[in-house]
């Protein structure tokens, strides 16, 4: 078996099978506030069979900001979160995902590439287990971490309800 990424929507929970390794990683996440759904501009968590197109953040320190797949400069903090009240904050690193089913998450207004559809850092003042992402699937900072060091590009991703 090769490294697959499962993320249950229902349970809000990420897991990682890493090759042959018997124990599988267990990670609680949080995914769309507005649900499930292929559509661009949704807010919703796409479904479906994705791959890990690019990793990004790599040796950056924890909590670093990142906008638009760059670093910032900055590195999160309550402080900083009262400053920018309104950010999306994606903060350590970035796993981009893009879809591999044409027509239901690849191509035109579906596709999840295009949407910036990301597994990627949060505050950990965020909770985890419940909804609360704009489409994206956050994780602590320290298990984005672990898992961008894990997995390589092109690790499929599985999205299911």
């Amino acid at each position: 078996m090769t490294s697959l990424i499962q993320i249950n929507i229902s349970r809000q929970t990420l897991t990682f099978y890493q090759n042959d390794s018997a124990q599988p990683m267990l990670y609680s996440v949080s995914t769309a506030l507005n649900g499930v759904g292929q559509r661009e501009g949704s807010g919703q968590t796409p479904l479906g069979r994705h791959i890990i197109r690019a990793k990004v953040g790599e040796a950056l320190p924890e909590g670093a900001v990142l906008v638009g797949r760059r670093f910032t400069g900055e590195v999160y903090t309550p402080a900083l979160a009262e400053q920018f009240p309104d950010r999306d904050w994606i903060l350590s690193r970035i796993l981009w995902l893009s879809g591999c089913e044409p027509g239901t998450n690849r191509l035109g207004n579906v596709d999840t590439m295009r949407r910036y559809i990301y597994i990627h850092g949060t505050p950990d003042s965020e909770p985890m287990g419940i909804p609360g992402s704009h489409g994206c699937i956050r994780m602590r900072n320290q298990d984005i971490i672990q898992l961008f060091d894990l997995v390589r590009p092109y690790t499929p991703v599985l999205i299911e309800p």
